[in-house]
C-alpha cells in the first residue's frame, strides 16, 4: 500500500540517472514542474543534450557515483542496467531522499503515476503497472472529452455567457460530445420539453434548471421571458446552457436568442444538434434524398401552413416538423398543388425514442391512417418517394 501525495519540486534539485526515452519523459515533467535538474548518464538522447545547451538542465556526461544524490530532493534510476538502477535507489534510501525506479516501481520508495492534466485540475493514476496506469488515465480522459464523466469548473462571476445547445432528435447518446460538455459545466439550464431531459440526471445537484417546455396552447414561458432570463442570469455571472430539442437554427427560434444576447451585450455561443429533420426520418430508415428519387429536400415548420405550391411543384422531398395538427390542410394544399394523391407519406412520432412509431401512407389516405393509429406531436412527416426506399416501410405502403 502506497500513501498519494504531489509533490512540489519548483526550484529543488532532482537526480536522474540515465539519459535514454524513459528519462527524456521524466526530464520533461520535472522541467515543467520547475525542478533543478541534474542529469547523469555516460550518453544521452539529442532531447538531453539539446536541454544542457540552453541551460535548462545540467548534464554530467559520466557514470553514476554515489555523492551524485548529495542535495538531491528526489532521485529517478531510468537505465536499462537493474543493477545500476539498484545501486542509485540503494544511496537515495540511505541518505532518506525519495527514489524512482523505472524497471522495478514495487521496489522504490516512490512511484510516479500516470497524469492527466486538465488545464490546473491533475488526475494521477498509479497502479505499479505502468501500462495498466496508462490505459486507465487515458480511459478517464476519453470519457471527459465525451462528457460522459465531467468535472465542472468554477468560473468567476465576471464570466456570464450563454450557449445554445442542439439536444438533438430525442435519444440522448445522439447530442454531441461539445453540447454534452457544455450542458454539464453549466451553472443554469434553460430547457425545452423536446430536448433529451434524461441528460438533465446528469448536472450536479446545485444546477439551476429552469423549464421553459412549449406544447401547443401551452407555454411554461413566453419568448421573450426566455431572453429575459437568459440575459439575466448571464448578467449575474452565470454561465447559462440553453438547451433545446433538434438543432437551435432549424425552426427552434434560436437565432432570434442569439440577437437577445447580442443585444444585452453577452457572451453567446451556438452548438449545433443533429435537426430532427434529418434524424427523425433516419431513425425510420428514410433517407430524405435518394439517387433518381430526390436531389433535395425542404423543411417547413407545421404550425402554420402557408403557400406550399412553390415547394410541391419542386418534386422534392418534404419534411414537416410538428405538422400533425395542420396535416388535413397540409394534405389538401399539396394536392391542390398538384402532388399526386398517391404520393408516399410517412410520419415518424417521437424519432429514435423507445417510443418511436411510424405512420406510412399516402396523400390520400395519411389522414384516416394517423387517427388510426392515434399518433400526435411530436412528429416528423416526411412526403415524397424517398418514403418507399425503406423496405419495411415499401411493404406496408403495397399492401
Amino acid at each position: 500500500m502506497t500513501y498519494p501525495l504531489h509533490l512540489s519540486i519548483a526550484g529543488k534539485r532532482a537526480l536522474v540517472v540515465g539519459a535514454g526515452p524513459v528519462a527524456v519523459r521524466r526530464v520533461d515533467g520535472l522541467l515543467r514542474a520547475g525542478a533543478d535538474v541534474v542529469v547523469v548518464a555516460p550518453d544521452a538522447r539529442p532531447e538531453i543534450l539539446r536541454w544542457a545547451e540552453d541551460g535548462r538542465i545540467a548534464y554530467r556526461a559520466r557514470t553514476f557515483d554515489y555523492s551524485d544524490v548529495l542535495g538531491a530532493w528526489l532521485v529517478h534510476a531510468t537505465t536499462d542496467d537493474p543493477t545500476v538502477n539498484a545501486s542509485v535507489a540503494a544511496e537515495a534510501t540511505r541518505r532518506r531522499i525519495w527514489s524512482v525506479r523505472a524497471d522495478e516501481a514495487d521496489l522504490s520508495s516512490a512511484r510516479t503515476p500516470a497524469v492527466l492534466d486538465l488545464s490546473g485540475a491533475v488526475v494521477s493514476v498509479s497502479t505499479g503497472d505502468p501500462r495498466r496506469s496508462a490505459a486507465l488515465r487515458d480511459g478517464i480522459g476519453a470519457r471527459l472529452a465525451s462528457g460522459e464523466l465531467h468535472a465542472r469548473p468554477r468560473r468567476p462571476r465576471a464570466s456570464g455567457s450563454v450557449v445554445l445547445i442542439g439536444g438533438g432528435p430525442g435519444d440522448p447518446d445522439l447530442v454531441t460530445v461539445r453540447g454534452r460538455r457544455e450542458l454539464l459545466e453549466a451553472d443554469v439550464i434553460v430547457y425545452d420539453r423536446l430536448a433529451p431531459l434524461a441528460l438533465l440526471d446528469e448536472v450536479d445537484p446545485g444546477v439551476e434548471l429552469i423549464d421553459a417546455g412549449k406544447s401547443p396552447g401551452h407555454h411554461a414561458l413566453t419568448q421573450d421571458q426566455i431572453n429575459d432570463v437568459l440575459v439575466a442570469r448571464a448578467r449575474q455571472g452565470l454561465r447559462v446552457a440553453r438547451f433545446k430539442g433538434g438543432d437551435p437554427f432549424v425552426l427552434g427560434r434560436g437565432s432570434e436568442e442569439v440577437l437577445a444576447c447580442d443585444a444585452a451585450g453577452i457572451p453567446v455561443e451556438v452548438v449545433p444538434g443533429i435537426s430532427s429533420a434529418v434524424a427523425g426520418p433516419a431513425a425510420a430508415g428514410i433517407p430524405v434524398t435518394h439517387r433518381g428519387l430526390s436531389s433535395g429536400f425542404v423543411v417547413l415548420s407545421g404550425h402554420v401552413v402557408g403557400d406550399v405550391e412553390a415547394v410541391a411543384r419542386t418534386g422534392l422531398t418534404v419534411v414537416v416538423l410538428m405538422g400533425v395538427a395542420t396535416l388535413p390542410e397540409l394534405v389538401g394544399k399539396f394536392v391542390a398543388a398538384g402532388r399526386a394523391p398517391s404520393t408516399p407519406v410517412a410520419i415518424v412520432h417521437r424519432a429514435s425514442t423507445p417510443e418511436q412509431r411510424v405512420v406510412v401512407g399516402t396523400l390520400a389516405d395519411i389522414e384516416a391512417r394517423r387517427a388510426a393509429a392515434d399518433v400526435a406531436n411530436p412528429s416528423v412527416i416526411v412526403i415524397g418517394d424517398v418514403v418507399s426506399v425503406a423496405p419495411a416501410l415499401a411493404w406496408e405502403l403495397a399492401s
